[in-house]
Formats: C-alpha cells, structure tokens, sequence
C-alpha cells in the first residue's frame, strides 16, 4: 500500500462515515476505493465490511432509548440475522475473485437502484409506536435479507428496512432501531467469517476505520446543513460509476 492509496483510503472513509450519517450507502465509497487501490473484489467486500462496523454499533447506540423497550422480541430476528449472514459469507469464500468480479457490477446495480429508490421504500407508520418482532414471518424475511448482507454489504440497510416495513409494525424511527442493531449482527457474522478465511486487507483497514469514525462525527454537522438529495445523488453517482468500471475490468 503506497502513501497516496493510504491518503485515498482515509478520506474514502472519512466521506464514506458522513455519507452514512446523512443518508446511508457509505459501503459504496469504501469498497470503490478499496477496488481502485487494486485490491481483489473479495478481499475489497470483506475488508469494507470492517470499516463499516463502528458505525453501525453508534447508530444503534443513538436510538438505544427506542430499541431497550423492545430488545427482548427482537432475539427470534437476530438468530434469523445469524444464519443468514453466515450462509451468505460462507457463500462468498466458496468464489474466487474472478468469479465474484463478474457478478459485482450485476450486484452494484441492484444495490444502487435499490438505494436510489430508499425514499420510497421506507415503511409507513403503522399500529402506533409498538413494534411486533416475534412472528415467522419477519424472521423468514430476515433470513433472506441477511444472506444478501453477509454477502455483499452495499444496500444491506435500505434493504433491511423495507423488509422490516413488511413484516413489522411500528413508527419509522423504531424500526430504523431495529435495523441498525440487526445490521450489528450481519456485520458481526460476517466479520467473523471473513477474518477465519483470510480475506481481510488489514493494513487498508487500518487506514479507514478512523477515517470512518471520524466522518461519522463530523455527518452530525453535515446532516444539519447538506441536503440528504445531494448525498444521495452522490452516492448513486459513485455505485453505477463502479458498475461501469467493472463492467469494463471484466
């Protein structure tokens, strides 16, 4: 890793953390630089899924007085988090990076429709301030959501939002709780299962963690003066530039 991958890296993450606090999609960042460095795809996803962690564990920590009136119905979910995410990291050590190379453009896509159309994906108030998480339901549809976080990070929130608005009652800010503490999980999986299969960059890691950290904090200041639509546009911008570049690389 040279000294101006490391500066790139940095400031990948930094944006990437107030991109996240703004409006969501920061995988998008970290994971093109990490791709535009030279690191492999598969090495690029999992070592980007470390970098997002922290962030997800404060934005859980932010919504701590919704979710602690509800944690107790959320366990059913989180098993379901569980096995999803491992069955889709798993999923992900079984390609090689030529393999994963070409559905990667194919998955930047989806992930970046599916964010561009987050607005309108996000659930509907619905049965009061009271969030249901205990039924089969919501536990199969987490399942499948968490096989597509454990294997390919981008677009895992707004995903998981919607198909909690599907299955779940309860105002938008507690389910928005409860995604964040079961993104903890995915992630957590995942991590767990990429660092036992070796595929962690860990000196780029290094490097974005508190660039992330940092772009966190400073995306509170960010939130309260830049237009999410700008962050937004941003970020849809970068996910079919990658879609383009890998297009062209494979």
């Amino acid at each position: 890793m040279t000294l101006p991958h490391a500066v790139l890296l940095f400031f990948a993450g930094f944006f990437a953390g107030i991109v996240n606090a703004v409006a969501g999609g920061g995988t998008f960042l970290t994971f093109g630089a990490l791709s535009v460095t030279g690191v492999p795809p598969v090495v690029a996803n999992a070592t980007s899924s470390i970098t997002q962690f922290p962030g997800y564990v404060t934005s859980t920590l932010a919504y701590w007085n919704d979710f602690k009136a509800f944690w107790r119905g959320a366990i059913a979910l989180a098993i379901a988090s569980v096995a999803g995410s491992l069955l889709g990291a798993w999923i992900l050590l079984q390609l090689d990076n030529p393999a994963f190379r070409k559905l990667v453009p194919w998955l930047l896509i989806a992930a970046t429709a599916l964010f561009a159309a987050g607005p309108w994906l996000k659930p509907k108030p619905k049965g009061g301030r009271d969030v249901a998480v205990s039924n089969l339901w919501g536990s199969l549809i987490q399942f499948v959501a968490s096989i597509y976080g454990g294997f390919f990070g981008a677009g895992m929130g707004v995903m998981m939002l919607a198909t909690l608005g599907l299955s779940q009652t309860g105002d938008y800010h507690r389910l928005n709780a409860l995604k964040n503490m079961l993104s903890i999980v995915v992630a957590a999986v995942a991590i767990v299962v990429f660092v036992w299969g070796g595929v962690i960059a860990w000196p780029q890691a290094i490097v974005m963690i508190p660039g992330v950290a940092l772009g966190g904090w400073a995306g509170v200041w960010a939130a309260k003066r830049v237009p999410q639509t700008v962050m937004r546009t941003v970020v849809i911008a970068v996910g079919f530039l990658l879609a383009i570049y890998y297009f062209v690389k494979a």
